[in-house]
């Protein structure tokens, strides 16, 4: 088993001399230079993470982690925590919307319990890791203690080796969780150490009362457990979910390797908070899928500076995002392996037209 340690050390810089080459690729090809903005961006990005010039992400997966949270119970989330297992059931059967997204992105969706409060039948497709059914409520005490955070962390890793061995070019990070959205709001808090309120949204539609509710109970969770902001592990055991420790791993295990992530919303970015707070190296290797509705999620690409491929005003979860930026990824290498060159349709280039000038 490789341990969440040796992940880390494998992570290094990415590729300069294929990002230089896909750079001068994109010089080379019949439009003018950076007038694809982004697309030009990202191609280049990938080429460095995967260390070719023309990337290839065929293979893509989108790893739904599954967990619940005892902060649910107190009234933070407009819906109930059965809807968790619920909603599991829904995406083996490949009726949720990331089934529909990822179908049409190529993607295949995998689904892990990593710690939902229910013992779910063998259900064809489900990854069991079952940490513990559903964390704490960390309005109490700790969440999780450190030992079930990096078990979580390391089921993650686990099933991104399992994925990589299938074969993955590509993956994009996913969630399914009620009051997910407030331990990814205590995350941040505990870690920027900004105002609960200002980073703290309405998840799944609370009313006034219930976001009156969720804010005191961040804020209690953080007076209560007193999270260490100078140590990643203590801040997701405390006041983290077993889901989002789980995306710390994939994340981990796929910079290892190599694989560019494609970061989803607001829960997916709590766990990137961590791991590229574990791992700094790590921040290279995401791609911003889109920015949150959630008030937070700004935030949090900001602290990591990484700028989202879309703005879609999206609040679902489960992948969503990521699956829909797949297609932006597939548009970005297509453009840099497919175009011609100035030179392959005949064209004059900008050189060459200063050159017959003169």
């Amino acid at each position: 088993m490789t341990t969440i340690e040796d992940l880390i050390a494998r992570i290094g810089p990415l590729d300069a001399a294929a990002m230089e080459a896909a750079r001068a690729r994109h010089r080379q090809l019949t439009k003018p230079p950076g007038s694809l903005g982004r697309l030009e961006e990202l191609a280049i990005t990938l080429a460095g993470i995967v260390g070719r010039p023309i990337p290839a992400v065929e293979r893509k997966a989108v790893v739904v982690m599954a967990g619940d949270h005892g902060v649910a119970l107190a009234g933070v989330s407009a819906y109930p925590q059965a809807v968790t297992a619920q909603m599991v059931a829904n995406f083996l059967a490949g009726g949720a919307a990331i089934n529909v997204l990822a179908r049409r992105a190529g993607a295949r969706v995998v689904v892990v319990d990593v710690g939902v409060a229910a013992e779910l039948p063998a259900l064809p497709g489900l990854v069991a890791r079952k940490v513990r059914p559903g964390t704490r409520s960390m309005v109490e005490g700790p969440a999780m203690t450190r030992d079930e955070a990096l078990e979580a962390v390391q089921v993650g890793a686990d099933v991104l080796e399992a994925e990589a061995a299938r074969g993955l070019d590509l993956v994009g990070t996913g969630d399914m969780g009620i009051g997910n959205t407030t331990a990814s709001s205590a995350i941040l808090a505990a870690m920027a150490g900004c105002p609960v309120v200002e980073v703290t949204g309405r998840g799944t539609g609370v009313d006034d009362a219930g976001f009156a509710r969720k804010v005191a109970a961040i804020e209690r969770a953080l007076e209560v457990n007193q999270p260490d902001p100078s140590d990643p592990v203590d801040v997701l055991a405390k006041v983290g979910g077993l889901e989002i420790a789980g995306l710390v791993g994939v994340i981990l295990g796929a910079a290892s390797r190599r694989i560019p992530v494609l970061v989803d919303g607001f829960i997916s970015g709590a766990a990137a908070l961590v791991a590229t707070e574990l791992c700094p190296a790590a921040r290279a290797y995401l791609i911003a899928a889109h920015s949150s509705v959630e008030v937070g999620h700004r935030l949090m690409l900001e602290r990591m500076e990484l700028a989202p491929l879309l703005r879609l005003d999206l609040r679902l979860g489960e992948g969503t995002g990521a699956a829909m930026a797949m297609q932006l990824v597939d548009d970005a290498v297509a453009v840099l392996a497919e175009m011609a060159t100035f030179v392959e349709a005949g064209v004059s280039d900008r050189e060459a037209a200063e050159e017959s000038a003169r």
